[in-house]
């Protein structure tokens, strides 16, 4: 039998522990490596938290998103950036309330300049009333109210108004809600389509009240007219005093 020096037993005892530890560590950081794939959160809290308690240093805070810098964004001064209540015809139009006085109606149109340019009108504006399916109904428009009703401001198809922006104009509307006729289907209308001057822009609008007509079947309207400054309420001017229909 062949007999080995203590002397080489101690350095091979000695050379197994160094790879005992060595392959523990190994298999420490495989077991970790496996932690990070399943759970990175988890781990990474974790470690967070040993590195805290090791050294007695808090975590690294997470960074600040870098912020833009408002002069960046904002828009160049001096531009006309467009508005979300101003349309692209560069004009608003507004419908007043219905006002109703002993079968006698009559409600405002409010136009408003709200583009950058000078906005000019003149006489009278093209009308259609429409039903619930935004169809037409068969209604006559006049220029004027005599038919309807006697009112003495009207300035007339000639009458022009120049807008600034900013600045307003309107037109009443006055008819009658009167069934002579009772075979024939009352009219009612729930929008107004407006035009304000030939080959502009239409606008379809919902009055304040429904356009009973009974059976007369026509509407009155009085000419463009600037709207006082300090009534910028678009129902601003009201209806007018009942009076005897011309016949």
């Amino acid at each position: 039998m062949t007999v080995i020096p203590f002397r080489s037993v101690a350095r091979f005892r000695h050379a197994a522990v160094l790879s005992a530890v060595a392959l523990l560590a190994t298999g420490c950081g495989l077991s970790d490596e496996l932690e990070r794939e399943g759970d990175p959160g988890r781990t990474a809290a974790a470690r967070d938290d040993r590195s805290g308690a090791g050294d007695g240093a808090s975590a690294p805070a997470d960074p600040v998103p870098p912020t833009e810098d408002p002069a960046a964004t904002a828009p160049p001064q001096g531009t006309d950036a467009p508005s979300p209540s101003c349309p692209a015809s560069g004009v608003r139009i507004e419908p007043g309330i219905v006002d109703a006085a002993m079968g006698l109606r009559a409600m405002s149109v409010t136009l408003t300049n709200c583009g950058k340019d000078t906005y000019r009108l003149k006489g009278y504006p093209k009308l259609r009333v429409l039903d619930e399916h935004r169809e037409p109904l068969d209604v006559q428009i006049l220029e004027g109210t005599e038919p309807v009703m006697t009112r003495d401001d009207d300035p007339g198809a000639d009458h022009t108004v120049t807008l600034r922006k900013g600045e307003a104009a309107y037109t009443v509307l006055a008819w009658r809600n009167t069934v002579t006729d009772t075979t024939t289907t009352a009219v009612s209308g729930t929008y107004l389509k407006v035009t304000p001057v030939p080959g502009a822009r239409s606008a379809t609008v919902t009055p304040q009240g429904r356009i009973d007509l009974g059976n007369t079947g026509r509407i009155g309207t009085t000419a463009w007219q600037r709207q006082p400054a300090d009534d910028a309420a678009p129902s601003g001017p009201t209806a007018p005093v009942p009076s005897t229909p011309a016949s």
